[in-house]
Protein backbone atom coordinates (compact mmCIF):
# COMPACT_ATOMS: atom_id res chain seq x y z
CA UNK A 1 0.00 0.00 0.00
CA UNK A 2 1.36 3.56 -0.82
CA UNK A 3 2.93 5.43 1.87
CA UNK A 4 0.79 8.27 2.43
CA UNK A 5 2.91 10.72 5.60
CA UNK A 6 5.53 11.64 3.25
CA UNK A 7 6.00 15.70 4.82
CA UNK A 8 4.44 14.60 8.48
CA UNK A 9 6.49 14.89 11.60
CA UNK A 10 7.78 12.81 13.25
CA UNK A 11 8.81 11.46 10.30
CA UNK A 12 9.92 7.91 12.15
CA UNK A 13 6.93 8.36 13.96
CA UNK A 14 4.66 8.20 10.98
CA UNK A 15 6.82 5.43 9.42
CA UNK A 16 6.40 2.96 12.28
CA UNK A 17 2.66 3.97 12.62
CA UNK A 18 2.28 2.96 8.63
CA UNK A 19 4.10 -0.10 9.09
CA UNK A 20 2.37 -1.45 12.28
CA UNK A 21 -1.03 -0.96 10.32
CA UNK A 22 0.47 -3.08 7.51
CA UNK A 23 -0.14 -5.70 10.00
CA UNK A 24 -3.19 -7.21 11.04
CA UNK A 25 -3.71 -7.31 14.82
CA UNK A 26 -6.96 -8.00 16.30
CA UNK A 27 -7.60 -8.59 19.53
CA UNK A 28 -6.60 -12.23 20.68
CA UNK A 29 -4.52 -12.16 17.25
CA UNK A 30 -1.31 -10.19 17.70
CA UNK A 31 1.09 -12.58 17.13
CA UNK A 32 1.97 -10.90 13.55
CA UNK A 33 2.87 -7.80 15.53
CA UNK A 34 4.71 -8.84 18.32
CA UNK A 35 6.84 -10.47 15.73
CA UNK A 36 7.20 -7.19 14.53
CA UNK A 37 7.88 -5.70 17.80
CA UNK A 38 10.86 -8.20 17.95
CA UNK A 39 12.11 -7.82 14.58
CA UNK A 40 12.72 -4.02 15.35
CA UNK A 41 14.51 -4.53 18.64
CA UNK A 42 16.79 -7.47 16.82
CA UNK A 43 17.79 -4.71 14.05
CA UNK A 44 18.41 -2.15 16.92
CA UNK A 45 20.20 -4.63 18.99
CA UNK A 46 18.67 -4.11 21.79
CA UNK A 47 17.56 -6.33 24.51
CA UNK A 48 13.84 -8.25 24.03
CA UNK A 49 12.22 -10.92 25.96
CA UNK A 50 8.74 -12.47 25.87
CA UNK A 51 6.50 -13.43 28.58
CA UNK A 52 3.76 -16.21 28.36
CA UNK A 53 1.19 -13.77 27.46
CA UNK A 54 2.47 -13.01 24.51
CA UNK A 55 3.76 -9.23 26.27
CA UNK A 56 7.19 -7.84 24.64
CA UNK A 57 9.55 -6.43 26.76
CA UNK A 58 12.07 -4.60 24.98
CA UNK A 59 15.42 -2.64 27.21
CA UNK A 60 17.38 0.72 25.93
CA UNK A 61 20.49 1.35 27.83
CA UNK A 62 20.30 5.35 29.57
CA UNK A 63 22.77 7.76 27.98
CA UNK A 64 25.76 7.98 29.77
CA UNK A 65 25.93 9.71 32.98
CA UNK A 66 22.41 8.74 33.21
CA UNK A 67 22.66 5.30 34.17
CA UNK A 68 21.26 5.46 37.76
CA UNK A 69 18.39 7.83 36.99
CA UNK A 70 14.87 6.22 37.87
CA UNK A 71 13.55 3.38 35.00
CA UNK A 72 11.27 4.96 32.44
CA UNK A 73 9.31 2.26 30.64
CA UNK A 74 7.01 3.96 28.08
CA UNK A 75 3.63 1.55 27.88
CA UNK A 76 1.06 0.87 25.38
CA UNK A 77 -1.00 -2.02 23.25
CA UNK A 78 -0.63 -3.84 20.48
CA UNK A 79 -4.31 -4.74 19.92
CA UNK A 80 -6.38 -2.35 18.40
CA UNK A 81 -10.76 -2.31 17.82
CA UNK A 82 -11.75 -3.71 14.55
CA UNK A 83 -14.64 -2.16 13.06
CA UNK A 84 -16.19 -1.59 9.99
CA UNK A 85 -18.89 0.16 7.75
CA UNK A 86 -21.36 -1.71 6.06
CA UNK A 87 -20.31 -2.23 2.75
CA UNK A 88 -16.56 -1.68 3.36
CA UNK A 89 -14.94 -4.98 2.20
CA UNK A 90 -11.89 -6.02 4.17
CA UNK A 91 -10.81 -8.76 6.40
CA UNK A 92 -9.46 -7.56 9.86
CA UNK A 93 -7.37 -10.85 9.86
CA UNK A 94 -5.57 -10.57 6.56
CA UNK A 95 -5.66 -7.00 4.80
CA UNK A 96 -3.60 -3.75 5.75
CA UNK A 97 -5.51 -0.55 7.17
CA UNK A 98 -6.12 1.81 4.86
CA UNK A 99 -4.67 5.16 5.41
CA UNK A 100 -5.36 8.74 4.38
CA UNK A 101 -4.89 11.96 5.19
CA UNK A 102 -7.88 13.71 5.77
CA UNK A 103 -7.57 18.16 6.48
CA UNK A 104 -5.86 18.27 9.75
CA UNK A 105 -6.66 14.60 11.19
CA UNK A 106 -5.29 10.98 9.34
CA UNK A 107 -8.23 8.70 8.76
CA UNK A 108 -8.88 5.05 7.59
CA UNK A 109 -11.00 3.96 4.85
CA UNK A 110 -14.06 2.83 6.36
CA UNK A 111 -12.76 0.96 9.26
CA UNK A 112 -11.47 1.73 12.85
CA UNK A 113 -7.59 3.50 12.34
CA UNK A 114 -5.82 1.96 14.65
CA UNK A 115 -4.64 5.19 16.14
CA UNK A 116 -5.58 3.32 19.91
CA UNK A 117 -3.06 2.31 20.02
CA UNK A 118 -0.88 2.19 17.09
CA UNK A 119 0.26 6.20 17.84
CA UNK A 120 1.31 5.02 21.36
CA UNK A 121 3.24 1.92 20.33
CA UNK A 122 5.01 3.57 17.43
CA UNK A 123 5.99 6.74 19.59
CA UNK A 124 7.91 3.76 21.71
CA UNK A 125 9.76 2.49 18.81
CA UNK A 126 10.72 5.93 17.80
CA UNK A 127 12.08 6.46 21.21
CA UNK A 128 13.71 2.97 21.29
CA UNK A 129 15.30 3.86 17.47
CA UNK A 130 16.10 7.14 18.62
CA UNK A 131 20.16 7.03 18.77
CA UNK A 132 21.09 10.82 19.92
CA UNK A 133 18.05 11.59 22.26
CA UNK A 134 19.24 11.92 26.19
CA UNK A 135 17.11 8.74 28.11
CA UNK A 136 17.69 7.18 31.56
CA UNK A 137 17.34 3.38 31.92
CA UNK A 138 14.57 2.07 29.15
CA UNK A 139 12.14 -0.17 29.30
CA UNK A 140 9.29 -0.90 26.64
CA UNK A 141 6.34 -3.07 26.94
CA UNK A 142 4.33 -3.88 24.62
CA UNK A 143 0.54 -5.54 25.96
CA UNK A 144 -1.45 -7.74 24.47
CA UNK A 145 -5.60 -8.22 23.96
CA UNK A 146 -6.01 -4.94 26.24
CA UNK A 147 -9.24 -4.24 23.60
CA UNK A 148 -11.02 -7.62 25.28
CA UNK A 149 -10.21 -8.14 28.52
CA UNK A 150 -6.58 -6.66 29.48
CA UNK A 151 -5.15 -10.40 29.54
CA UNK A 152 -1.59 -9.38 28.65
CA UNK A 153 -1.83 -6.84 31.68
CA UNK A 154 -3.12 -9.24 33.58
CA UNK A 155 -0.63 -11.85 32.89
CA UNK A 156 2.28 -9.81 33.75
CA UNK A 157 4.44 -11.67 36.22
CA UNK A 158 6.63 -9.85 39.41
CA UNK A 159 10.27 -9.01 37.88
CA UNK A 160 8.94 -9.02 34.52
CA UNK A 161 8.93 -5.10 34.36
CA UNK A 162 11.33 -3.51 36.69
CA UNK A 163 10.72 0.17 35.96
CA UNK A 164 10.55 2.87 38.50
CA UNK A 165 8.26 4.79 36.33
CA UNK A 166 5.30 3.72 33.98
CA UNK A 167 4.49 6.19 30.64
CA UNK A 168 1.14 4.46 29.22
CA UNK A 169 0.85 6.01 25.66
CA UNK A 170 -3.08 5.04 25.81
CA UNK A 171 -4.82 8.61 26.31
CA UNK A 172 -6.48 10.32 23.42
CA UNK A 173 -6.62 14.14 24.57
CA UNK A 174 -4.23 16.66 23.86
CA UNK A 175 -3.33 18.61 26.78
CA UNK A 176 -4.32 16.50 29.39
CA UNK A 177 -2.39 14.35 31.60
CA UNK A 178 -4.29 11.44 33.55
CA UNK A 179 -3.91 9.97 36.47
CA UNK A 180 -6.78 7.50 36.88
CA UNK A 181 -9.13 5.73 34.99
CA UNK A 182 -12.27 3.60 35.92
CA UNK A 183 -12.51 -0.47 36.41
CA UNK A 184 -14.63 -2.33 34.31
CA UNK A 185 -16.71 -5.08 34.31
CA UNK A 186 -18.52 -7.21 31.51
CA UNK A 187 -22.17 -8.89 32.19
CA UNK A 188 -23.65 -11.37 29.81
CA UNK A 189 -27.36 -12.33 29.84
CA UNK A 190 -28.14 -16.19 27.93
CA UNK A 191 -31.72 -16.94 27.20
CA UNK A 192 -33.17 -19.46 25.67
CA UNK A 193 -35.02 -19.40 23.09
CA UNK A 194 -38.90 -20.63 22.75
CA UNK A 195 -39.39 -21.73 19.02
CA UNK A 196 -42.23 -21.77 16.88
CA UNK A 197 -42.95 -22.90 12.93
CA UNK A 198 -42.79 -20.03 11.16
CA UNK A 199 -46.11 -19.13 9.85
CA UNK A 200 -47.29 -20.25 5.89
CA UNK A 201 -48.55 -17.09 4.75
CA UNK A 202 -46.80 -14.10 6.53
CA UNK A 203 -44.54 -12.11 5.03
CA UNK A 204 -40.61 -11.86 5.81
CA UNK A 205 -38.92 -8.69 6.49
CA UNK A 206 -35.82 -7.34 7.61
CA UNK A 207 -35.53 -4.19 9.24
CA UNK A 208 -32.20 -2.77 9.72
CA UNK A 209 -30.78 0.42 11.59
CA UNK A 210 -27.82 1.81 10.59
CA UNK A 211 -25.88 5.44 10.75
CA UNK A 212 -24.98 5.71 13.80
CA UNK A 213 -21.57 7.04 15.37
CA UNK A 214 -21.08 5.00 17.58
CA UNK A 215 -17.79 5.22 19.40
CA UNK A 216 -16.00 4.23 22.57
CA UNK A 217 -18.36 3.18 25.06
CA UNK A 218 -16.45 4.78 28.34
CA UNK A 219 -14.80 7.87 26.06
CA UNK A 220 -17.91 8.40 24.19
CA UNK A 221 -20.57 7.70 26.79
CA UNK A 222 -21.56 11.10 27.81
CA UNK A 223 -21.92 12.19 24.03
CA UNK A 224 -25.44 11.12 24.26
CA UNK A 225 -24.91 8.70 20.98
CA UNK A 226 -27.89 6.22 19.59
CA UNK A 227 -27.57 3.21 20.77
CA UNK A 228 -28.32 0.58 18.26
CA UNK A 229 -29.86 -2.16 19.98
CA UNK A 230 -31.43 -0.10 22.10
CA UNK A 231 -33.82 1.41 19.04
CA UNK A 232 -34.58 -1.04 17.22
CA UNK A 233 -35.94 -2.65 20.17
CA UNK A 234 -37.71 0.42 20.91
CA UNK A 235 -39.67 0.53 17.26
CA UNK A 236 -40.53 -3.31 17.77
CA UNK A 237 -41.52 -2.98 21.27
CA UNK A 238 -44.43 -0.56 20.13
CA UNK A 239 -44.94 -2.14 16.89
CA UNK A 240 -46.23 -5.35 18.92
CA UNK A 241 -48.72 -3.90 20.42
CA UNK A 242 -49.99 -2.72 16.65
CA UNK A 243 -49.16 -5.65 14.33
CA UNK A 244 -49.48 -9.24 14.30
CA UNK A 245 -45.99 -10.32 13.70
CA UNK A 246 -43.19 -12.45 14.90
CA UNK A 247 -39.51 -12.44 15.66
CA UNK A 248 -37.04 -14.49 13.95
CA UNK A 249 -33.53 -13.21 14.79
CA UNK A 250 -32.13 -9.81 16.36
CA UNK A 251 -28.25 -9.19 16.12
CA UNK A 252 -26.73 -5.67 16.99
CA UNK A 253 -23.37 -4.77 17.60
CA UNK A 254 -20.07 -6.30 17.44
CA UNK A 255 -17.86 -4.78 20.31
CA UNK A 256 -17.91 -5.39 23.81
CA UNK A 257 -16.39 -1.68 24.24
CA UNK A 258 -18.49 0.08 21.53
CA UNK A 259 -21.64 1.51 21.16
CA UNK A 260 -23.49 -0.63 18.37
CA UNK A 261 -23.93 1.21 15.64
CA UNK A 262 -25.84 -0.92 13.43
CA UNK A 263 -28.48 -2.98 14.31
CA UNK A 264 -30.63 -5.76 12.06
CA UNK A 265 -34.43 -7.58 13.25
CA UNK A 266 -35.76 -10.60 11.09
CA UNK A 267 -39.58 -10.76 10.93
CA UNK A 268 -42.84 -12.58 9.47
CA UNK A 269 -45.78 -10.32 9.48
CA UNK A 270 -49.62 -10.57 8.54
CA UNK A 271 -50.20 -9.43 5.22
CA UNK A 272 -53.23 -7.20 6.51
CA UNK A 273 -50.11 -5.65 8.80
CA UNK A 274 -47.35 -5.20 6.11
CA UNK A 275 -48.21 -1.38 4.69
CA UNK A 276 -48.70 -0.75 8.73
CA UNK A 277 -45.59 -2.07 9.51
CA UNK A 278 -43.39 -0.43 7.33
CA UNK A 279 -45.16 2.76 7.85
CA UNK A 280 -44.37 3.00 11.70
CA UNK A 281 -40.30 1.96 10.54
CA UNK A 282 -40.84 5.74 8.15
CA UNK A 283 -42.60 7.05 11.14
CA UNK A 284 -39.59 6.06 14.00
CA UNK A 285 -36.85 6.90 11.33
CA UNK A 286 -38.32 10.52 11.81
CA UNK A 287 -38.90 10.42 15.33
CA UNK A 288 -35.40 9.21 16.54
CA UNK A 289 -33.73 11.68 13.61
CA UNK A 290 -35.43 14.71 15.82
CA UNK A 291 -34.47 13.07 19.27
CA UNK A 292 -31.29 12.77 18.28
CA UNK A 293 -31.08 16.53 16.77
CA UNK A 294 -27.27 17.33 17.17
CA UNK A 295 -25.66 13.98 18.18
CA UNK A 296 -26.78 11.60 14.96
CA UNK A 297 -26.98 13.21 11.73
CA UNK A 298 -27.20 9.59 9.31
CA UNK A 299 -29.97 7.67 11.27
CA UNK A 300 -31.93 5.28 8.59
CA UNK A 301 -34.14 3.06 9.07
CA UNK A 302 -34.97 0.21 5.73
CA UNK A 303 -37.26 -2.37 5.20
CA UNK A 304 -35.94 -4.95 2.89
CA UNK A 305 -37.49 -8.23 1.63
CA UNK A 306 -35.77 -11.31 3.12
CA UNK A 307 -36.05 -15.00 2.54
CA UNK A 308 -38.70 -16.49 4.55
CA UNK A 309 -37.24 -18.14 8.26
CA UNK A 310 -38.42 -21.77 9.20
CA UNK A 311 -39.07 -20.89 12.71
CA UNK A 312 -40.00 -18.18 14.84
CA UNK A 313 -39.81 -16.64 18.80
CA UNK A 314 -42.89 -17.71 20.30
CA UNK A 315 -44.95 -15.05 21.00
CA UNK A 316 -44.56 -14.60 24.97
CA UNK A 317 -41.15 -15.24 24.56
CA UNK A 318 -41.05 -12.39 21.88
CA UNK A 319 -42.38 -10.18 24.64
CA UNK A 320 -39.93 -11.21 27.61
CA UNK A 321 -36.73 -10.32 25.29
CA UNK A 322 -38.33 -6.99 23.68
CA UNK A 323 -39.40 -6.26 27.69
CA UNK A 324 -35.53 -7.69 28.88
CA UNK A 325 -33.67 -5.48 26.16
CA UNK A 326 -36.00 -2.05 26.46
CA UNK A 327 -35.35 -2.32 30.39
CA UNK A 328 -31.67 -3.05 30.07
CA UNK A 329 -29.78 0.29 31.23
CA UNK A 330 -27.59 2.58 29.25
CA UNK A 331 -25.84 5.28 29.03
CA UNK A 332 -24.30 7.35 32.05
CA UNK A 333 -25.57 6.63 35.40
CA UNK A 334 -24.03 8.77 37.81
CA UNK A 335 -21.21 11.82 37.45
CA UNK A 336 -18.07 11.84 39.31
CA UNK A 337 -18.78 14.21 42.66
CA UNK A 338 -14.81 14.99 43.26
CA UNK A 339 -13.84 15.51 39.77
CA UNK A 340 -15.63 17.88 37.59
CA UNK A 341 -17.41 16.61 34.43
CA UNK A 342 -16.13 13.33 34.91
CA UNK A 343 -18.34 10.12 34.53
CA UNK A 344 -18.34 7.53 37.80
CA UNK A 345 -20.43 5.19 36.44
CA UNK A 346 -22.03 4.09 32.98
CA UNK A 347 -23.13 1.12 31.20
CA UNK A 348 -23.52 0.23 27.76
CA UNK A 349 -25.47 -2.55 25.91
CA UNK A 350 -23.48 -3.51 23.60
CA UNK A 351 -24.27 -6.71 21.67
CA UNK A 352 -27.57 -8.58 21.12
CA UNK A 353 -27.31 -11.80 18.50
CA UNK A 354 -29.52 -14.92 18.14
CA UNK A 355 -26.95 -17.83 18.31
CA UNK A 356 -28.93 -21.03 17.17
CA UNK A 357 -31.17 -21.76 20.35
CA UNK A 358 -29.87 -18.85 22.35
CA UNK A 359 -30.16 -14.94 22.31
CA UNK A 360 -27.00 -13.86 23.84
CA UNK A 361 -27.03 -10.21 25.42
CA UNK A 362 -23.58 -8.49 26.53
CA UNK A 363 -23.31 -5.63 28.21
CA UNK A 364 -20.47 -3.41 29.69
CA UNK A 365 -20.19 -1.50 32.91
CA UNK A 366 -17.55 1.00 33.84
CA UNK A 367 -17.11 3.14 37.35
CA UNK A 368 -14.26 4.71 39.17
CA UNK A 369 -15.74 3.41 42.40
CA UNK A 370 -15.84 -0.60 43.19
CA UNK A 371 -18.96 -1.16 44.62
CA UNK A 372 -20.27 1.32 41.86
CA UNK A 373 -19.48 -0.63 39.50
CA UNK A 374 -20.58 -3.62 40.70
CA UNK A 375 -23.93 -2.23 41.88
CA UNK A 376 -24.77 -1.26 38.39
CA UNK A 377 -23.57 -4.61 37.35
CA UNK A 378 -26.34 -6.75 39.39
CA UNK A 379 -28.97 -4.33 38.41
CA UNK A 380 -28.09 -5.30 34.52
CA UNK A 381 -28.00 -9.14 36.52
CA UNK A 382 -31.71 -8.65 37.94
CA UNK A 383 -32.90 -7.90 34.56
CA UNK A 384 -31.86 -10.69 33.12
CA UNK A 385 -32.84 -12.92 35.46
CA UNK A 386 -36.34 -11.50 35.77
CA UNK A 387 -36.14 -12.19 32.13
CA UNK A 388 -35.53 -15.59 32.98
CA UNK A 389 -31.86 -15.87 31.56
CA UNK A 390 -28.78 -17.28 32.57
CA UNK A 391 -26.14 -14.63 33.80
CA UNK A 392 -22.34 -14.57 33.94
CA UNK A 393 -20.28 -11.71 35.13
CA UNK A 394 -16.72 -10.98 34.36
CA UNK A 395 -13.89 -10.77 37.28
CA UNK A 396 -13.71 -7.30 35.55
CA UNK A 397 -10.23 -4.92 36.31
CA UNK A 398 -9.48 -2.90 38.34
CA UNK A 399 -9.17 1.04 38.44
CA UNK A 400 -6.68 2.94 38.88
CA UNK A 401 -6.81 5.55 41.81
CA UNK A 402 -5.10 8.92 41.23
CA UNK A 403 -1.65 10.00 43.37
CA UNK A 404 -2.00 14.06 43.08
CA UNK A 405 1.70 13.61 44.32
CA UNK A 406 3.03 12.02 41.95
CA UNK A 407 6.45 12.91 40.89
CA UNK A 408 6.35 12.00 37.20
CA UNK A 409 3.58 14.23 36.86
CA UNK A 410 4.92 17.41 38.70
CA UNK A 411 7.79 16.73 35.54
CA UNK A 412 5.41 16.48 32.96
CA UNK A 413 3.09 19.33 33.77
CA UNK A 414 6.27 21.80 34.00
CA UNK A 415 7.75 20.47 30.94
CA UNK A 416 4.25 21.05 29.00
CA UNK A 417 4.13 24.57 30.62
CA UNK A 418 7.64 25.45 29.20
CA UNK A 419 7.20 23.78 25.72
CA UNK A 420 3.64 24.86 25.01
CA UNK A 421 2.96 27.95 27.80
CA UNK A 422 0.06 26.12 29.39
CA UNK A 423 -0.38 23.62 32.35
CA UNK A 424 -1.61 20.55 31.01
CA UNK A 425 -5.24 19.20 32.81
CA UNK A 426 -4.76 16.98 35.41
CA UNK A 427 -7.81 13.85 34.67
CA UNK A 428 -9.06 10.57 35.14
CA UNK A 429 -10.78 8.83 31.64
CA UNK A 430 -14.19 6.96 31.92
CA UNK A 431 -12.59 4.12 31.12
CA UNK A 432 -9.99 1.40 31.49
CA UNK A 433 -6.53 1.40 31.17
CA UNK A 434 -3.77 -0.65 32.14
CA UNK A 435 -2.12 1.60 34.39
CA UNK A 436 -4.63 -0.02 37.47
CA UNK A 437 -3.34 -4.07 36.31
CA UNK A 438 0.22 -2.45 36.17
CA UNK A 439 0.12 -0.69 39.59
CA UNK A 440 -1.06 -4.27 41.05
CA UNK A 441 1.41 -6.09 39.48
CA UNK A 442 4.21 -3.52 40.35
CA UNK A 443 3.94 -1.88 43.63
CA UNK A 444 5.17 1.43 44.08
CA UNK A 445 5.52 1.88 40.26
CA UNK A 446 4.92 6.01 39.63
CA UNK A 447 2.28 6.42 36.67
CA UNK A 448 0.91 8.82 34.13
CA UNK A 449 -0.97 8.59 31.11
CA UNK A 450 -1.05 11.03 28.16
CA UNK A 451 -1.64 11.03 24.08
CA UNK A 452 -2.64 13.04 21.37
CA UNK A 453 -5.96 13.47 20.01
CA UNK A 454 -7.69 10.82 18.72
CA UNK A 455 -11.48 11.25 18.24
CA UNK A 456 -14.37 8.35 17.30
CA UNK A 457 -11.81 5.91 18.81
CA UNK A 458 -13.59 2.20 18.50
CA UNK A 459 -15.22 3.26 15.02
CA UNK A 460 -14.60 3.91 11.60
CA UNK A 461 -14.87 7.41 12.17
CA UNK A 462 -11.66 7.36 14.51
CA UNK A 463 -9.05 10.05 13.54
CA UNK A 464 -6.06 11.89 15.03
CA UNK A 465 -5.06 14.81 14.68
CA UNK A 466 -1.76 15.40 12.93
CA UNK A 467 -0.33 18.41 14.99
CA UNK A 468 -1.24 16.77 18.24
CA UNK A 469 1.05 13.90 17.17
CA UNK A 470 3.75 16.21 16.84
CA UNK A 471 3.31 17.83 20.19
CA UNK A 472 2.81 14.60 21.75
CA UNK A 473 6.12 13.46 20.75
CA UNK A 474 7.99 16.59 21.87
CA UNK A 475 6.52 15.98 25.27
CA UNK A 476 8.04 13.31 25.47
CA UNK A 477 11.05 13.45 24.19
CA UNK A 478 11.97 16.84 26.76
CA UNK A 479 10.51 14.68 29.59
CA UNK A 480 13.08 11.41 28.89
CA UNK A 481 15.95 14.38 28.91
CA UNK A 482 14.62 15.44 32.12
CA UNK A 483 14.60 12.54 33.96
CA UNK A 484 17.98 11.88 32.65
CA UNK A 485 20.15 15.04 33.57
CA UNK A 486 18.06 15.77 36.52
Amino acid sequence: MKYVFEGLNPEKLWRYFYELNQIPRESKHETQAAEYIISVAKELGLPYKQDEAGNVLVTKPASPGSENKPKVCIQGHLDMVCEKNSGTEHDFRRDPIKMKIDGDYVRADGTTLGADNGIGVATALTVMATKDMLNPPMEFLFTIDEETGMTGANGLKPGFLRADILINGDSEEDGALYVGCAGGKDTKITLPVEWIKAPIDYVPLTIKLTGLKGGHSGLDIPLGRGNANKLLNRLLWNANDKFDFFLASFAGGSKHNAIPREAEASVVVNPDDAAGLKSLVAEYEHIYTVEYNGIETCIKLVVADTEKPVKVFLKEFQARFMNMIYALPHGVVSMSYTIPDLVETSTSLAIVRTENDVVVVLTSQRSSVETAKNNIADKVKATGLLAGGTVHQGGGYPGWNPNMDSNILEIMKSTHNDLYGKVPEVKAIHAGLECGIIGEAVPGIDMISFGPTIKNPHSPDELVEIKTVKKFWGLLEETLKRIAIN
